[in-house]
């Protein structure tokens, strides 16, 4: 899968051209969820994703199956391609992009240890927030908001 990677990486618009035959055939809108994974060190979980040609890595998720709580696509795919579960706590962001594609990005909270991970992911890595990669920008909003969201539920247990 890494050459795989490595190839759409070279030639980043093959993603684009397929994603457009693929779009032909949706519904109006596709969906996605994404999870923000913090450990106790305040550090994030991002994954190496081998479809993400110009930013391989973001944080965990992927697509919402027909009829499916985004919340629950978030737990289904942390435990589909890292063997990882969580629980959901909150919903962070929601965002059209591409034009006809919601995101949806959820708070989690890891309940167990990463397993093996899926064909779609080439590595993890849990990341200081001053140290992060290039991201996609919804990922580092998302990413942001947790860390807003996690300093304001510290801030009133202090009190």
């Amino acid at each position: 899968m890494r050459r795989v990677a490595q190839f759409l990486q070279k030639a980043p618009w093959i993603v684009g051209i397929a994603r457009s035959f693929w779009r032909i055939g949706q519904p109006k809108f596709t969906a996605g969820a994404v999870g923000v994974v913090l450990n106790a060190q305040n550090q994030v979980l991002l994954v190496e994703h081998v479809f993400h040609p110009y930013t391989p890595w973001g944080l965990p998720g992927g697509w919402v199956d027909r009829h499916e709580n985004p919340s629950e696509t978030i737990a289904r795919e942390l435990r589909e391609e890292l063997e990882l579960t969580v629980e959901v706590d909150s919903l962070l962001l929601v965002e059209v992009d591409f034009g006809n594609h919601l995101d949806f990005a959820f708070l989690c909270r890891a309940t167990g240890p990463i397993g093996n991970l899926s064909n779609e992911l080439l590595d993890y890595r849990w990341y200081d927030m001053d140290a992060l990669p290039k991201l996609r920008r919804f990922n580092a909003q998302a990413i942001n908001i947790a860390l807003k969201q996690m300093s304001q539920k510290e801030s009133i247990g202090s009190i």
